[in-house]
């Protein structure tokens, strides 16, 4: 067997690596891009006034995609142009705990209601039986 510069590179040859003391930093995580309605609202408006290749452009120019401006469109056409690019906040543990404090407040409610509404009904069942027990025990009325 004759020994090629490519057999030869794929051997060991008795060198050792030097071992390296730290890993390489990962790559920073990338961060999803935001838009602010107004940036949005100018990209539409310049998209609709180009024409094929000045949309074309305007794409590449910005870094966007055909479905940013579809999607973008479809959010103005419902009217919510006005709220698009601003994140939800996150809400704190006082916010989260508030609010199902007065969700179970508005259950707990509900329960209430039905509970009075059934004893209300159980004291007007309770008051017409005493009534028909009392006129049970009276004794009938002639027809004369």
């Amino acid at each position: 067997m004759t020994m090629t510069p490519d057999v030869l590179a794929g051997r060991n040859n008795g060198v050792m690596d030097q071992p390296h003391d730290d890993p390489p930093d990962p790559a920073p995580r990338p961060r999803r891009r935001t838009f602010t309605a107004d940036y949005k609202r100018q990209i539409l408006d310049e998209y609709d006034a180009a024409d094929r290749d000045g949309r074309g452009a305007l794409l590449r120019r910005e870094g966007l995609y055909s479905s940013h401006i579809s999607e973008w469109r479809k959010a103005a056409e419902r009217g919510a142009l006005a709220g698009l690019g601003t994140r939800p906040r996150r809400r704190s543990a006082e916010q989260v705990e508030l609010d199902n404090l007065r969700r179970r407040n508005e259950r707990l409610e509900n329960e209430l209601k039905k509970t009075r509404l059934a004893l209300e009904i159980t004291g007007k069942a309770h008051a017409l039986l005493e009534l028909l027990s009392e006129s049970a025990d009276e004794p009938p009325r002639s027809s004369r």
